[in-house]
């Protein structure tokens, strides 16, 4: 599988069961309908888990730009793949929000609040305003890519001690990535996010998983949609970069 494909299924997975376990707790008539918060962080979760956990050894599994830019930015990863990688990452998520409305469709029909249905596809804001909403995610996304450099082995390590971003294992370039055995560690630090710092903006923390499911929710017909909130869809884009960034900036200071 090549990295562009491995990213691209998953976040297509990340995506069908993140936006999935929201769908089956606010749409009307499904079984999980009101089952509340703690299981739609629990599902995130364990997204991110199963993404990780299935292309990992093929694309480093960063399912997130903001992981990307941030691993980048730390020298840990070839900023000439980063378009590529994101590119594959907008598709993904677009492919696995499409999987989300198929799986879904009748519940669709059957919930009339447009808020409700958007809010399967893309993050927003429990009070708006784009100050404070613009600090969380960057506090949020912050957090996660500063526990990535951590929880995860942060590259390889040469013979002469020099911190390498690839390494070549039986004739097969491996690039840095979280790697199977960094699913479930990470897994749970999407799930402590979300329990911890979700309320305010419903933590994006990935430009991918909220730019990529709000352009299928202006394409996908579906009765009282209402709006797809173009108005907030910077937020979570800007915040989760910045965030990155500076997460990189503190890893490397320290």
């Amino acid at each position: 599988m090549s990295p562009f494909l491995g990213e691209f299924i998953g976040t297509a997975i990340l995506i069908l069961f993140g936006g999935g376990v929201v769908a089956n707790v606010v749409l009307n008539k499904t079984k999980g309908n009101n089952s509340g918060w703690i299981v739609i962080t629990f599902g995130w979760g364990m997204a991110v888990f199963t993404a990780v956990f299935v292309v990992g050894q093929f694309s480093g599994a960063h399912i997130n730009p903001a992981v990307t830019i941030g691993l980048a930015t730390a020298g840990m990863f070839d900023w000439a793949m980063v378009p590529m990688y994101v590119a594959a990452q907008m598709l993904g998520a677009a492919l696995g929000a499409l999987l989300v409305w198929l799986s879904y469709k009748d519940h669709f029909v059957a919930t009339e609040d447009g808020p409700t249905k958007l809010a399967i596809f893309s993050t927003g804001p429990a009070i708006r305003n784009y100050g404070s909403n613009l600090l969380t995610e960057i506090i949020g996304t912050f957090i996660l890519v500063f526990g990535v450099f951590y929880l995860t082995a942060p590259g390889f390590i040469s013979d002469s001690g020099e911190m390498l971003s690839v390494i070549v294992i039986d004739g097969q370039e491996v690039g840095f990535g979280l790697g199977a055995l960094s699913a479930l560690p990470v897994g749970l630090l999407v799930l402590a996010i979300g329990l911890s710092l979700g309320g305010p903006t419903g933590y994006a923390i990935n430009p991918a998983r909220d730019l990529g499911p709000r352009v299928m929710h202006a394409i996908l017909p579906f009765p009282h949609k209402g709006s797809s909130d173009w108005a907030y869809s910077w937020v979570p884009i800007v915040g989760p970069i910045i965030g990155a960034v500076l997460a990189a900036l503190a890893f490397m200071a320290i």
